[in-house]
């Protein structure tokens, strides 16, 4: 996923010690407005890597705070969208920018990320952060364009997978906004989609269709973990073999009695 909201760069008038993932919080976080935390934050954990406008670092890595290694896009043009999206998945902050980006815990409180999506977002427009209405959509249609668009990577049941040196995730905790955000951003290595590739009301047809895969309905009972019809093939093979076997056995013994 393509860009890198990387923590690094200590703040010392005004950030307090920061925890081993690099985090930086003001002292008096309570007592300032959304926009100066929104700026103490960005320059306590993100300008350098990304510059203190957002013109992004290139070149050699330079130490950061936390011996975070700093050398990250810009974030010009992102985008509230693109912001948000990264900091709710726990994608950023990096303790490594040569790591592979991939959801885990979220460091910043809800006021911390409005207050640096808000901030970022200032450094030109971008993507805004979406609002997809699934209960539009139509699973089936979704299942199409799924299949289509995304499945390669993600698997039809968006249960993810693998491509050379990159972990394609599993779907299992996005949420509608988030699935949104990462088809019109196109995180890390995943290609992007404008509107014109798939429009809104097809963006909604795909969320539904996402949504549905989480919660499959197993109606005919087992679902072994949705692995695939080709492990379910050979569990369904196994199992009815073995069956098989045990019974012939069983009518053999009674014939020789």
């Amino acid at each position: 996923m393509s860009l890198v909201l990387l923590a690094a760069f200590a703040a010392p008038a005004t950030a307090s010690a920061q925890e081993k993932v690099g985090i930086v919080r003001p002292d008096n976080e309570g007592a300032l407005s959304d926009s100066e935390l929104g700026r103490q934050l960005y320059a306590g954990n993100c300008s350098s890597c990304h510059g203190s406008n957002g013109e992004g670092v290139v070149g050699e890595p330079a130490e950061g705070a936390g011996d975070i290694q700093a050398l990250g896009p810009p974030l010009r043009g992102a985008g509230e969208g693109t912001v948000d999206f990264y900091l709710r998945t726990g994608y950023m902050p990096l303790p490594d920018p040569t790591q592979v980006p991939h959801r885990t815990r979220v460091l910043f409180n809800e006021r911390e990320i409005r207050a640096l999506v808000a901030y970022v977002g200032s450094f030109g427009s971008g993507l805004p952060i979406p609002e997809p209405q699934p209960g539009n959509g139509r699973v089936s249609e979704g299942l199409r364009l799924f299949t289509e668009h995304c499945a390669g990577c993600h698997q039809v049941v968006a249960a993810g997978g693998y491509v050379t040196d990159v972990r394609v995730p599993p779907l299992s905790q996005a949420t509608a906004r988030q699935i949104a955000q990462a088809v019109r951003i196109g995180p890390y290595v995943m290609p992007r989609f404008s509107d014109k590739a798939i429009s809104d009301e097809e963006l909604d047809s795909i969320v539904a269709y996402v949504q549905a895969a989480q919660h499959p309905h197993d109606e005919g009972g087992w679902g072994i973990g949705h692995i695939g019809p080709v492990p379910e093939g050979m569990v369904a093979w196994l199992l009815g073999g073995s069956l098989l076997v045990l019974l012939c056995a069983v009518i053999g013994k009674r014939i020789k009695q």
